[in-house]
């Protein structure tokens, strides 16, 4: 028997933009990704834009007796910018209630609430004006921050900011998954920037309306693994590390920017703009804890014709397929479940042992009605066999003294993807869009309610 510390936090994540539905009803505004589908519904699959989430709007009470049914002591999920604040400067009362009595419920289930502030969706009034492209969105960013925490404090004791920020500077500035859907390096490190800011500036309100509870940011780590010690070879796994991990890591924990990316962005004429007393915020305002979503490795090796100065992070370091890879089709990822270890193991030596909990790790696979039993319920062994594997090596990392305190799955319902849609699940409920958002526990939840109550596996 694998056993976890006393009180560990066994739950599941989500976000309002995948869950909630309704994206532009009960006083809501739009997002890019709301404005994104108006403009190009056919980058969506299937058609299936943000109002095709999974109903928890409607839904959540219902979800939250479901949480209880397969064991969840905490959950994670965000509000919605453009729910609680559409315009960006006047509260939408009927979010207030909405998300205050989501809350409580949660509460009265016993299931203790992290609730985050920005999973990806930008006001589009903001966006307007150039998003996290403009200094301006760390002060709205800020006053929305202040106004959650005051609006729900009583409520939430663990609140994070964002949700993978590097995912929104790269996809939206590099690689064409969100929108603005453009390529250019110099702005993608500025919008890093200001996104690291606005983290910083809302930690520095929490501090003063909340002290008592807590706050940190969730990261996707790993430290990136080189295809050989060719000194090509580590020098871009080194890139690597400074860019996708270091770049939030090292502010938000250590309290200050790696030098070695700043050299690394001089060196390519890539420094953002910047203020005098920045240096001094990010070393006021550190994190509690730290988020980690773990899904796969990151595999490096040197780029064979980099441009100078670099144009893309792919001049810095290129993408390398492992021989000896397994792999989900359903993503086309690796599954490489020591990383995770590996992962625990560098908060623990150089992140001064913060305390940190896995805040994603799951199995997207495609068409799982294919494994539907005579008794209806999804057959999702793969999906089981996944966690088992990755909390074996979380496990590992605890013994050796890694301050893990949970493990949270991506997802608890079936949710909306972006631009992938429903394409791939990753539930523990299934959701069937067509007949009302009816939710149907796999065998998941099952072994996962038997997890809960044993501890351990």
């Amino acid at each position: 028997m694998i056993k976890f510390p006393e009180h560990f936090m066994w739950g599941a994540a989500t976000s309002a933009p995948q869950s909630e539905g309704y994206s532009l009803s009960y006083g809501k505004s739009a997002s890019t990704w709301d404005k994104w589908f108006e403009m190009q519904p056919d980058k969506f699959n299937s058609n299936q834009g943000p109002d095709t989430a999974s109903d928890t709007y409607r839904l959540y009470r219902e979800d939250v007796e479901n949480m209880q049914k397969i064991g969840l002591n905490s959950f994670r999920t965000s509000i919605a910018w453009t729910r609680l604040i559409p315009d960006g400067k006047h509260v939408n009362q009927v979010a207030v209630d909405f998300y205050r009595d989501y809350f409580k419920c949660l509460r009265d289930a016993g299931i203790t609430p992290i609730i985050n502030l920005f999973h990806f969706d930008m006001p589009w009034w903001l966006m307007e004006k150039g998003g996290w492209e403009t200094r301006e969105s760390v002060e709205a960013f800020a006053c929305y921050a202040k106004t959650a925490f005051e609006l729900f404090g009583d409520l939430v004791d663990r609140w994070t900011t964002f949700n993978e920020p590097i995912v929104h500077i790269e996809c939206g500035y590099l690689t064409g998954y969100h929108y603005p859907d453009i390529v250019d390096f110099k702005k993608a490190v500025q919008v890093g920037y200001h996104t690291l800011m606005a983290h910083t500036a809302a930690v520095a309100e929490f501090k003063k309306v909340k002290p008592d509870g807590q706050i940190g940011i969730i990261l996707n780590i790993t430290p990136a693994y080189a295809k050989s010690d060719a000194p090509e070879d580590l020098a871009a796994k080194q890139n690597a590390d400074l860019l996708l991990a270091k770049s939030f890591l090292d502010p938000t924990v250590l309290g200050v920017i790696p030098g070695a990316l700043v050299t690394l962005l001089k060196q390519h004429e890539l420094l953002p703009k910047t203020k005098k007393d920045d240096r001094q915020l990010i070393a006021d305002n550190c994190v509690d804890f730290i988020g980690v979503n773990y899904y796969q490795p990151l595999r490096v090796q040197a780029p064979e014709k980099p441009q100078f100065p670099a144009q893309t992070p792919g001049d810095l370091y290129a993408n390398y397929i492992w021989p000896e890879r397994k792999i989900n089709p359903y993503r086309g990822w690796e599954i490489y479940p020591e990383a995770l270890y590996d992962v625990a193991m560098m908060m623990k030596n150089e992140y001064r042992n913060i305390p940190w909990y896995v805040s994603e790790n799951g199995m997207g696979v495609a068409d799982e009605e294919r494994f539907m039993g005579e008794d209806g319920q999804i057959q999702d062994d793969y999906r089981i066999e996944f966690m088992q594997a990755h909390l074996t090596q979380l496990h590992r990392a605890i013994e050796a003294g890694s301050s893990c305190f949970g493990y949270h799955t991506w997802t608890f319902n079936d949710c909306w993807s972006w631009l992938n849609g429903y394409r791939n699940r990753y539930g523990f409920y299934r959701v069937d869009l067509a007949h009302g958002a009816k939710r149907a526990m796999k065998k998941s939840g099952r072994w996962y309610r038997e997890l809960s109550a044993n501890n351990g596996f």
